[in-house]
């Protein structure tokens, strides 16, 4: 017997073609954002609670690097939460999506997203993302050490007058901000509708990274300036210390919903997960026979 979710499911996310992109203005970036900020305001405690790991981890990373003397990943690993941010911002597109619903979305929603349809196929696509980040920090310093030798430098000062008073240096930030744009603008171009695209009507990876292609396409110019937005706040979030990231990338997640929902046309049916079946209630004088299925009995 066919089960009636299952086939909306596909019917959903089998044809590339379904996904209808529309063409959106500068001034839907600026509602994004608005709205953005409106859902960030709403739900603030749980939004700082989940961007907490961020700057933490982004926090022990750069310990790590200044232990190990690598200070020219510095940067590019600040850089490198543009490649990451599609994937790390999941829990806020579903905290969107479920206060357009009309819900008060609460912690327990917003980890709610492990236990999409979708998981797997979004997993699979941070995968593709962390790969495309360590090639980033790889070439990165191939362009460091091509352009100083491998000697580290002594310090943070000596590391700042190489870079920033001397040609070689200048050289290096010329090359590294073009390399490093063309690296931020496939990460645009394959992920700027994918995850919400996943989230909300279960497209596989492949489609959900076709379908971005055909919005970058459509919407060029937006889209560039989406870019630069991102990159830009990603940045003064990195400041100080990476603590800015608790606001920038929750506000970022909620604005890619929201820009989702503007270029890409709703389904007409949307998809309902099927209704969970209850938890069968257990007893502690049944433990242990409780953890298994043949120690229980029906009643």
């Amino acid at each position: 017997m066919n089960n009636p979710a299952s086939a909306s499911m596909k019917s959903l996310s089998s044809d590339p073609a379904t996904y209808q992109v529309r063409t959106i203005t500068l001034p839907d970036l600026t509602d994004a954002l608005r709205e953005g900020w409106n859902d960030f305001k709403a739900v603030p405690t749980h939004a700082i609670l989940l961007a907490l790991i961020y700057p933490v981890l982004g926090i022990l990373l750069a310990r790590t690097i200044l232990g190990y003397a690598i200070l020219p990943l510095l940067f590019p690993l600040a850089a490198g939460f543009a490649l990451l941010g599609p994937f790390v911002a999941l829990a806020f597109y579903d905290l969107s999506r479920r206060r357009e619903q009309g819900e008060k979305p609460t912690a327990s929603h917003a980890l709610s997203v492990l236990q999409s349809p979708s998981i797997g196929a979004m997993l699979a696509f941070g995968v593709l993302l962390l790969v495309l980040f360590l090639v980033w920090l790889t070439v990165a310093q191939s362009i460091y050490d091509s352009t100083f030798g491998y000697a580290p430098a002594a310090d943070i000062p000596d590391f700042a007058q190489r870079v920033l008073t001397t040609p070689e240096g200048h050289r290096l930030i010329a090359v590294g901000c073009g390399v490093g744009f063309l690296f931020a603008l496939v990460a645009l171009c394959i992920s700027v509708v994918s995850f919400p695209l996943m989230l909300d009507r279960h497209a596989s990876a492949t489609d959900a990274m076709l379908v971005s292609l055909r919005a970058v396409i459509r919407n060029p110019v937006p889209m560039a300036v989406w870019g630069l937005i991102v990159a830009i706040l990603l940045v003064a979030g990195t400041v100080p210390f990476f603590l800015g990231l608790t606001v920038v990338i929750p506000v970022l997640g909620h604005a890619t919903w929201h820009l989702y929902r503007k270029i890409v046309v709703p389904a007409a049916v949307p998809y309902e997960a099927p209704p969970r079946a209850p938890r069968e209630r257990r007893y502690a004088a049944e433990f242990p026979s409780s953890l298994f299925s043949w120690g229980r009995h029906p009643r």
